[in-house]
C-alpha cells in the first residue's frame, strides 16, 4: 500500500455512475461493477463510493447494489450515501463494507457520529465534508440535500466531528468539484492544521502533481480523486483509468 492513499472515488445515482461538476450536470459515465473490475486489475489500494441521491430523496442505502458491489470488489470499500440509522450501518458493515460514509446527516444530528463511533469504533467512521465559499469568499459547509451553503464553518465542524469520535474527514471542496483544476490547497490546509486524524482530499485532481501538493503543502493524508480517473483527453471521453503505482510510490515519499 501506499504510504499516501490514492483512492478512486465513484458517485452512484440509481444504478449507474456519473460524474459531477460543481456537483451538478451528472453526466453517465458506466456500470459500477465494470468499473469495480478494472480497478481490480489496476490493484488499487482502496474504493469510496457514494451514492449522491440516497439522503436527497430520503431513502437508506441501495443494499441490493451494494452487495453487488462488495462481491466484486477486492479491496477495501468505503461507502456513503442514505446513511441515517445505526442499523444501516450495522447492515452495511455486514454485508462486507470496510468503513461507512457519513455527510448530510451530521449536519442534523451530530450525535450520530458519537453513537456510530462508540459502537463500530472510530476507524470505520468517515466524515465527508462538503466546502463551499459563499459571496464573501468564506468556507462555508455545502448541504448536497438542499443544493445550499450552510453557516457552518468547516473548520469549527471538523474539530467537532474529531471530537465526537470520527475516525477520518473526507474533505471536498465543492467550487473544484469535476474541474480537474488542482486541489484546494490552503482549504486542506486550514483543516489539516487543527486535526489529529487523516484528512482524504477530494475534488480538483487532474494530475498527479495535484496529488503530491495536496499531500505536501496541504498534509493530507491521502487523496480521491473522481474525474481523473473517468475521463481522458480534453473531450473528457468516458475512458476508467488509474496511474502506475511505481509512478505514485516514487512521487508520494
Amino acid at each position: 500500500m501506499l504510504k499516501n492513499r490514492v483512492i478512486p472515488c465513484l458517485l452512484l445515482q440509481n444504478q449507474g455512475l456519473v460524474k459531477t461538476i460543481r456537483f451538478k450536470e451528472p453526466k453517465y459515465v458506466g456500470d459500477p461493477i465494470n468499473a469495480i473490475r478494472i480497478f481490480n486489475e489496476k490493484e488499487v489500494d482502496e474504493l469510496i463510493f457514494l451514492d449522491i441521491i440516497a439522503s436527497k430523496v430520503g431513502r437508506s442505502p441501495n443494499f441490493e447494489i451494494l452487495q453487488n458491489i462488495v462481491g466484486e470488489c477486492f479491496m477495501p470499500l468505503c461507502y456513503g450515501g442514505g446513511i441515517s440509522r445505526l442499523e444501516d450501518i450495522q447492515k452495511i458493515f455486514s454485508i462486507g463494507v470496510e468503513k461507512i460514509s457519513i455527510n448530510s446527516f451530521a449536519l442534523k444530528n451530530i450525535d450520530f457520529i458519537k453513537q456510530a463511533s462508540e459502537i463500530f469504533g472510530s476507524q470505520s467512521i468517515v466524515v465527508t465534508i462538503d466546502v463551499k465559499k459563499n459571496f464573501l469568499g468564506k468556507y462555508k459547509v455545502y448541504d448536497h440535500t438542499r443544493n445550499k451553503i450552510t453557516d457552518i464553518d468547516p473548520i469549527e465542524f471538523a474539530i467537532t466531528t474529531q471530537e465526537m469520535g470520527a475516525g477520518e474527514i473526507l474533505l471536498n471542496s465543492v467550487d473544484r468539484d469535476g474541474t480537474q483544476g488542482g486541489y484546494d490547497i490552503d482549504l486542506i490546509r486550514k483543516i489539516t492544521n487543527v486535526l489529529s486524524i487523516p484528512v482524504i482530499a477530494m475534488g480538483g485532481a487532474g494530475k498527479i502533481d495535484d496529488f503530491v501538493d495536496a499531500v505536501k503543502k496541504g498534509n493530507a493524508s491521502a487523496v480521491a480523486a473522481g474525474s481523473m480517473f473517468v475521463f481522458h483527453g480534453k473531450h473528457r471521453a468516458v475512458l476508467i483509468t488509474y496511474p502506475e503505482y511505481q509512478e505514485l510510490e516514487k512521487r508520494l515519499v
